[in-house]
């Protein structure tokens, strides 16, 4: 079995390869699954460098059944080299794949970048093709060309990995067997975090993307009294951040309730602050493309934390197998969510890591039909 996408490793961060965090842990998590299942796995990454220096490629060990090739890469030195880079990468991964036995299960992580790669290994080897799709990125983008383009990529696939049921009934017309993954589903040890100072915490932990919600989450602040404090976690680009910084001044001002910018965290640091807080925003525009079809994965990262995570009430969560345990709003108002976020009774039964761990029993069996041919 090969698996191709973007993708690094945490311990590899030195060589600075192009890969996003989120779609990472959720592959992550996947390769968990796939060594539960004891079955080997080669990921084959496509993620060049963004360092002016060249970088070799290596193999590392994930597990006994998970390796991963990284490639060897030019390195970032001017627009000829991240050219020259792009393609050569993903020209050596299509002949590693070309070597692929028929029948022989390949997985690709949804890019468009990855779709020439996928395609040609198809049609040339007749592989078992898994296609995950998180989302379609026409949509995103707004460029119903590209959506069209990627419809019909997808009717190549044999099976399909989901993160909601209604991206399923969108791209799987021809019912083929499909697994939905919301999101990670490791649920973390509790670790007894604390700010130790009796406020109610509550986070953003995402894309500074305005779409995604994040100045909502601070406007918040706005309708909250001293005893909460907003804290912003996240990567955006320098405008993004800027528009954010300026929203974060400005609230600071006349706001009881104070908001904080804490950058980008990962791993034990990001477990460790997000069990700091009680309450996880998923605060995203529900009106955008992608809200009906992609599933937060912010929403199952909070929950796997211990979380409380409140939402805009959109159809991809609230249909989820977590819908039922999520506080929902129905208007993009401040005001709305702080009353939503005032409402919250820490008193009740709710225990979002049992749920949780049920959907990583369910998942991985599905993923296990899924992957047999």
């Amino acid at each position: 079995m090969k698996y191709l996408a973007f993708y690094d490793i945490k311990e590899n961060e030195s060589e600075n390869r192009i890969h996003y965090l989120p779609s990472s842990n959720k592959m992550k998590y996947i390769f968990e699954c796939i060594d539960k299942l004891n079955m080997p796995c080669e990921i084959l990454s496509l993620s060049g460098t963004k360092l002016k220096a060249s970088v070799d490629k290596k193999t590392i060990n994930i597990s006994e059944n998970i390796t991963l090739q990284l490639p060897k890469s030019l390195g970032n030195k001017n627009i000829v080299f991240r050219v020259l880079d792009r393609y050569l990468i993903r020209i050596l991964a299509l002949f590693k794949l070309l070597k692929m036995k028929k029948n022989e299960t390949l997985i690709v992580y949804h890019t468009p970048a990855a779709m020439p790669i996928a395609y040609l290994t198809k049609k040339i080897k007749k592989v078992n093709l898994v296609i995950e799709v998180e989302e379609i990125y026409g949509d995103v983008w707004g460029k119903d060309k590209l959506s069209k383009k990627e419809m019909r990529y997808f009717n190549l696939a044999d099976k399909y990995i989901f993160p909601t049921e209604l991206l399923n009934e969108k791209v799987n017309t021809g019912n083929k067997p499909y697994a939905i993954i919301h999101g990670t589903y490791r649920v973390e040890e509790d670790k007894h975090c604390s700010f130790n100072d009796n406020k109610t915490h509550i986070v953003y932990a995402g894309t500074l993307d305005p779409r995604k919600g994040c100045l909502d989450a601070v406007k918040s602040a706005e309708y909250l009294d001293e005893s909460y404090e907003i804290h912003i976690l996240g990567f955006g680009t320098e405008k993004e951040k800027k528009e954010l910084f300026e929203v974060i001044d400005e609230t600071n001002k006349t706001s009881k309730c104070k908001v904080s910018f804490g950058g980008l965290l990962s791993g034990d640091e990001y477990i460790e602050f997000i069990q700091s807080c009680h309450i996880g925003l998923c605060t995203q525009t529900p009106d955008a493309a992608f809200t009906n079809t992609s599933f937060p994965s912010k929403v199952l990262s909070y929950m796997t934390n211990g979380l409380r995570v409140v939402s805009v009430r959109i159809k991809a969560i609230e249909k989820s197998a977590v819908g039922d345990l999520i506080y929902y709003y129905d208007e993009s108002n401040p005001k709305v969510i702080a009353n939503v976020i005032k409402n919250i009774d820490f008193n009740d039964n709710y225990d979002g890591r049992k749920t949780v761990a049920d959907l990583d029993v369910t998942f991985t069996s599905n993923l296990k039909k899924i992957l047999v041919t």
